[in-house]
């Protein structure tokens, strides 16, 4: 569900994840390529209702937990014969933040455990630990880097999740990057190095018989390097080169090989801001992913990565996204697919301490060599009354809906969920 929780506004300089704040830090060296002469509501300081925090030393420590009571009405995303339950999440986190003047370190801990009145099987233990940090060279000169390990249930409405299966599907990702960035003058330039491996657990239908998730083991590398030029001190061009390597560890299955490839992205544009009216970046270009094995077609086309933030007055936020990109597929016979989307998000500050906000997204797939394509919507709203600077209430609702259609497609169907969450957070 996409809602803006309690948390979230409460800890704003505190509830994004640590690498990416830090990152986010390093993108904003030097003041030729700072767009910050609006903050959007959802990350403005609010110092009346923001956790102060526990002193660790030079660390603060920022600890917290919330609690979800959540009705949904097709548990299992299915056509027909839809069930409805009630879930409770418990969600407790803590987050470790330096308090230096030069460089940075942060490490979170978080997890998300929840229990379903009727549909047990459904019941999940997620977490997820991590650190990151940050060496300033000089004041247009940084280094950061950061590992996460997360143990995550992949949601019944994903695309790639098996439908026959009687628990859902669990599996682990372990991730890294080191990025670097330099900036002289009219020039910045960044490179970026990831690496993500996903291990997946096996999965049992009702009759015991065991569903094989091996061939989706997988581990993705990539390169990025990204050069900024300043044209003036509101607007940049740039131009950004991604190369990955995906390799997976066994084939889909005897008669169908590995989904081994090797791809890359090129994109070219503009990071602007338009006085305190608007900002944003715009990316266009080329994507490709060509697989080791000749029973999977090469994907290619037109890629794009876009956002645009307008502020129509300073107590509203309209937020605009668009990508294109190859994702990975999970159902035999497909190596990958295009993944379009695009989405539009308001945030309004009602008051103070009520934020209320809403979302729409779209998205396409279209897989390479199989006779598939799914169309997804989603749409979500929800408020948050923030009641001090330790309770946050939080009520959100979204509709989710799929339709595939192919030989090859996917099941067609919806799903409505309603929450209310309350934070507590020290």
């Amino acid at each position: 569900m996409i809602a803006l929780s309690a948390s979230a506004v409460a800890g704003a300089a505190h509830a994004q994840s640590t690498t990416g704040s830090l990152n986010q830090a390093a993108a904003q060296s030097g003041d030729l390529f700072a767009r910050d002469r609006s903050i959007p509501v959802r990350d403005r300081p609010r110092p009346d209702y923001e956790a102060l925090g526990m002193p660790v030393g030079t660390f603060t420590a920022f600890p917290s937990v919330q609690i979800d009571a959540e009705y949904t009405d097709n548990v299992f995303a299915v056509s027909n014969g839809a069930d409805g339950d009630w879930i409770v999440h418990v969600k407790p986190e803590v987050q470790l933040e330096s308090g230096w003047s030069r460089h940075a370190l942060a490490a979170y801990a978080r997890a998300d455990i929840a229990r379903y009145q009727d549909f047990s099987n459904e019941n999940f233990e997620d977490y997820g630990v991590g650190a990151s940090g940050r060496l300033d060279f000089t004041r247009a000169a940084n280094l950061a880097g950061g590992v996460d390990y997360a143990s995550v249930t992949e949601p019944r409405t994903s695309s790639n999740a098996p439908a026959s299966t009687r628990e859902p599907i669990q599996y682990e990702l372990t991730s890294g990057f080191v990025a670097g960035t330099r900036v002289g003058g009219r020039v910045k330039l960044s490179g970026r190095a990831d690496i993500r491996e996903y291990n997946y657990e096996d999965g049992l239908t009702l009759g015991g018989v065991v569903v094989d998730q091996d061939n989706r083991d997988r581990t993705i590398t990539s390169l990025t390097a990204r050069g900024d030029y300043a044209v003036s001190p509101a607007t940049a061009v740039f131009a950004q080169v991604t190369g990955n390597k995906r390799d997976y560890d066994t084939a889909t299955s005897v008669l169908l090989p590995a989904r081994d490839s090797d791809g890359y992205e090129f994109l070219a544009g503009a990071n602007f801001e338009l006085g305190a009216v608007a900002r944003g970046e715009v990316a266009v270009g080329y994507i490709s992913q060509t697989f080791d094995a000749a029973a999977y077609d090469e994907i290619s086309g037109f890629g794009t990565r876009a956002q645009l933030e307008w502020f129509p007055t300073q107590l509203t936020t309209v937020t605009g996204t668009a990508s294109r990109t190859i994702e990975d597929a999970g159902i035999a016979g497909s190596g990958g697919y295009l993944s379009s989307a695009v989405g539009v998000r308001v945030d309004h500050e009602l008051l103070r301490n009520v934020l209320l906000n809403a979302n729409l997204t779209y998205s396409q797939d279209e897989y390479e060599g199989i006779d598939r394509n799914d169309d997804r919507l989603q749409v979500s709203a929800g408020g948050t009354y923030l009641v001090n600077r330790n309770l946050g209430v939080t009520l959100s609702a979204s509709h989710f809906e799929q339709a595939s259609d192919g030989v090859a497609g996917g099941s067609d169907f919806d799903v409505n969920r309603v929450s209310l969450s309350l934070v507590a957070q020290f």
